[in-house]
């Protein structure tokens, strides 16, 4: 669905390259991960991959074809939400979905059941000005999703969302995969991505630093051991033992005959950790 070699884009006049050498694949019905924290390149690599930045370099397939061949037919076939909203306020949620339904050559999904998708069924006769933050960006998934689109792009649709909502986000973009659907997922947030991403691409100062499954990044970097919280005499205490043979180590079964045990769990590693400790910089929004 998406194939992207050696991508390279300059804004006009910035001292320095944006995306320098980007690579990488999505194949069809996939959720593809994008992360990194802001000013990594995230949106410009989604900018180009949906035809609004043309003046790219090396190679940038959409759909099987070349991104600057494609003309407006292009957005027919991929859905795109973009991170800031961008609705008409004056009008209502209906009237915005109606509006830009109306556009597509194929009949749109029924403004109410798209609405119902992201939770806004109640608030269809609404004015947008009247939206919390949260409530535009899933009035922009919505939008993005009216016309059934076979590529869909989202630029952190969990960004303002309350964890209620953005649990339902979740398993909206799993529900989208699962019926055809690819999805290109720009995100700084690791539960979201963790949850709901089949691979990820970790990308820093235009660079994508690694690729992977987010099962198979953790158990690459993380560290398999179980920590004990236990009291020692009257002081509280903890031990550390690698959970690899953990069933003969004399010294943790001496510590669980001996001493009171408070906690005890498996120190498995977050895809955020796993983020930080491979390109050394810290996820910010």
């Amino acid at each position: 669905m998406i194939e992207v070699e050696g991508l390279s884009f300059t804004y006009p006049r910035a001292p320095k390259a944006t995306l320098e050498g980007v690579s990488f694949e999505v194949a069809e019905g996939e959720i593809f991960g994008f992360l990194g924290p802001s000013g990594a390149g995230k949106s410009t690599t989604q900018k180009v991959l949906i035809g609004l930045l043309r003046g790219y370099e090396g190679v940038a397939r959409v759909l099987g074809r070349e991104v600057r061949e494609w003309g407006a037919d292009l957005y027919e076939r991929v859905g795109v939400s973009f991170e800031l909203p961008n609705h008409y306020n004056r009008l209502t949620a209906r009237e915005n979905l109606e509006h830009f339904g109306a556009l597509y050559a194929e009949a749109p999904v029924p403004v109410m059941e798209v609405l119902e998708w992201v939770g806004l069924q109640d608030d269809a006769d609404k004015r947008v000005s009247d939206f919390s933050k949260g409530m535009k960006n899933r009035l922009n998934v919505a939008r993005s999703l009216i016309h059934r689109p076979k590529l869909l792009f989202l630029d952190e649709p969990t960004s303002g969302l309350d964890p209620v909502s953005a649990r339902r986000m979740r398993e909206l973009v799993r529900r989208v995969r699962d019926e055809g659907a690819t999805v290109f997922l720009n995100t700084h947030d690791m539960v979201t991505a963790d949850e709901v991403c089949d691979r990820v691409a970790f990308i820093t100062a235009g660079a994508i630093r690694e690729v992977g499954a987010p099962a198979a990044l953790r158990k690459t970097h993380g560290r398999r051991v179980v920590r004990v919280e236990y009291v020692d005499g009257e002081e509280p205490a903890s031990a550390e033992f690698a959970l690899d043979g953990l069933g003969d180590d004399a010294a943790f079964a001496e510590l669980l005959r001996s001493h009171p045990i408070e906690t005890l769990h498996s120190q498995e590693t977050t895809l955020e950790r796993v983020f930080v400790d491979v390109t050394g910089e810290a996820l910010r929004p």
